[in-house]
């Protein structure tokens, strides 16, 4: 289904692309976006429709600049290390590192980087970083020494992170002066989420399905998906799927109400919107 362009979606974009602007002859200090809210709200699409509108920019360049790296795109894994951590750069990079130390990694890296102009670096599911462990403070500094060393814009994403103790202690007051927050919160119930639900009803391709069906039961999904983005998409998709199975080509209430949500959006359920 389509990307549908959230006020979320549109900010991060829009404060992402001026501080690329700001950045691109900055010697040091620059400065970076972190995306954090709970889980369902948009971020991880949020961060990869920034990327997408980067690389789309610059592939509107004049022709004749070969080897560009726009946008890079990695995740922290679980129990990170600064080791893995930079070996999720370079199998992104496509860079060998079987028996390389991590100092070699780093540098491998950053060589390729710079070489390659990269604009973006947009690190996800940042809350796997733990400063209070060893290993989180150690991937904390990694991704420091690469801010420093690759002139790109850095951007992350994570569940919660103020809450989870990313800006906490020297290393987390580091992070706060050096990068802007923006919160993705579940959907109040406004002309926004009845626009979000038109957008995605808009880009079914059902046979039988009669247009306006789904806006009408706004109110409907606003509820029972707890105000959840990924909630609502994941509820269309599956109800699309099962009109597509059984041959009605069509979504109905009754066809919404037989698809499994996941626990957070029910918990969310009824509960009144802050």
């Amino acid at each position: 289904m389509t990307v549908a362009e959230t006020s979320t979606l549109r900010t991060v974009v829009r404060t992402g692309r001026r501080l690329t602007l700001l950045n691109r002859h900055a010697i040091s200090a620059r400065r970076g976006l972190i995306l954090s809210g709970p889980a369902g709200t948009g971020k991880t699409t949020a961060l990869t429709q920034f990327g997408k509108t980067i690389e789309a920019i610059d592939r509107r360049r004049p022709p004749g600049v070969d080897g560009r790296i726009p946008v890079v795109y990695v995740t922290v894994p679980p129990a990170a290390t600064s080791r893995m951590l930079a070996v999720e750069f370079a199998r992104f990079l496509g860079l060998p590192v079987t028996r390389a130390n991590i100092t070699d990694v780093i540098e491998a890296v950053c060589g390729v980087l710079i070489d390659a102009r990269v604009s973006v670096v947009c690190v996800d599911e940042l809350h796997n970083l733990s400063l209070a462990t060893r290993n989180g403070a150690e991937v904390s500094d990694t991704l420091k020494y690469f801010s420093e060393r690759i002139p790109a814009t850095f951007v992350y994403a994570g569940v919660d992170l103020e809450a989870g103790g990313l800006f906490d202690g020297t290393r987390g007051r580091q992070i706060a002066g050096r990068f802007g927050v923006i919160e993705t919160v579940p959907f109040p119930r406004t002309e926004e989420w009845t626009g979000l639900v038109t957008t995605l009803e808009q880009a079914l391709r059902l046979h039988h399905h009669r247009s306006g069906t789904l806006e009408g039961l706004a109110h409907y999904l606003h509820d029972r998906t707890g105000r959840m983005i990924g909630s609502l998409s994941h509820l269309i998709r599956g109800a699309a799927i099962d009109a597509i199975l059984d041959g009605t080509e069509k979504i109905t209430r009754k066809s919404l109400q037989s698809v499994k949500l996941d626990r957070a959006a029910q918990n969310r359920r009824a509960r009144p919107a802050s």
